[in-house]
């Protein structure tokens, strides 16, 4: 019986996470529209409901009747496999990321990791689909992916480094609450800059999105998709920017920590400001669209390779330098 009871919260739990995820993830899209539209000077989705709110839904239906289309000469399985995987990946990393204090799925000592597994493995989705699909312009467009993934995985790893330096732990609830008093957006603000530029290449975003460059390759890895195939592909994009957003929250951002832990602020719930600082992080996402152009890919790679990487590496030995020089080494 207790087993029965454990496994029903398990499923509530996940349930809670999962739904406003999905909507956030549908809203999201409605956001962006609106936000660009305001800087370009249009009034983006107007139609559908009162001020377009209600375009989400309508784009989400609109994609669930179409038909699915497998073209003939694809590997049906790991087709329809691919875009499955790459939602999933997107959904389980939220298994780790702590909304409170006390307030996590599974508050494990090796979140750090778990997470590092997690965004690994999302490349397996997108190389699927460029080589199931068939098709020369899905297949460039996942090689392209897979490299600019793995690459902008180094930087990341090396940037969280610093944050792990600094705390002390892997565990990300017990990082949140090393930053009480101070945040590490503040010492550790160029790998702050740093990680927000290999989240925009590590999610395919503008202006590293080179594996759907409409111009050259038709929308790259999913160019064969269409109805929910397409439509789990585009979740799994903004759920991963979302969960992007979470992780530098809780790296540098304090997570569910007030500014500065004045009065005023801490009586807003920690679950309010974990939510406000992913809608901050999120909006620089959607700045980026509106404003950069589309890199080419030698720049893309030269960026990776040739300064985030030996920047991000510096930067570790100058943060345990000043560490050990100051006694400033967690305990």
């Amino acid at each position: 019986m207790a087993e029965i009871l454990y496994l029903i919260k398990i499923v509530v739990l996940v349930l809670v996470i999962v739904v406003p995820l999905l909507v956030a993830v549908a809203y999201l899209t409605y956001a962006e529209r609106k936000v660009i539209g305001a800087m370009q000077l249009r009034q983006g989705p107007m139609t559908v409901g009162p001020f377009g709110l209600l375009q989400p839904l309508a784009d989400g239906a609109k994609l669930f009747l179409k038909e699915t289309v497998i073209p003939t000469g694809a590997n049906k399985v790991v087709f329809i496999v691919a875009p499955m995987v790459t939602f999933i990946l997107a959904m389980i990393g939220w298994a780790v990321i702590p909304f409170a204090d006390g307030l996590v799925l599974a508050d494990i000592n090796v979140g750090v990791l778990y997470l590092f597994a997690v965004s690994s493995l999302g490349v397996y989705g997108i190389i699927m689909a460029g080589w199931a699909s068939n098709s020369r312009y899905a297949f460039l467009g996942a090689l392209r992916s897979s490299a600019q993934m793995v690459s902008y995985e180094i930087a990341i790893g090396l940037i969280i480094i610093n944050v792990l330096i600094m705390s002390g732990s892997l565990n990300l609830s017990e990082i949140v609450r090393a930053q009480t008093g101070l945040w590490y957006v503040i010492p550790q603000f160029p790998m702050f800059i740093l990680f927000i530029i290999s989240m925009l290449a590590e999610t395919n975003r503008h202006p590293f999105d080179l594996p759907e460059d409409e111009a050259t390759l038709v929308t790259g890895y999913n160019v064969e998709y269409s109805s929910m195939a397409f439509a789990l592909f585009f979740l799994g994009e903004y759920a991963n920017m979302i969960l992007m957003s979470g992780i530098c929250s809780v790296l540098f951002l304090g997570g569910w920590l007030p500014p500065f832990g004045f009065f005023p602020f801490t009586l807003i719930p920690g679950p309010i400001w974990f939510i406000l600082k992913i809608c901050f992080v999120l909006f620089i996402f959607i700045w980026a669209r509106a404003t950069l152009p589309r890199y080419r890919y030698d720049q893309l790679m030269r960026l990776g390779w040739k300064v985030f990487l030996p920047f991000s590496l510096a930067w570790v030995v100058v943060t345990s330098g000043v560490l050990v020089a100051f006694d400033l080494l967690p305990k």
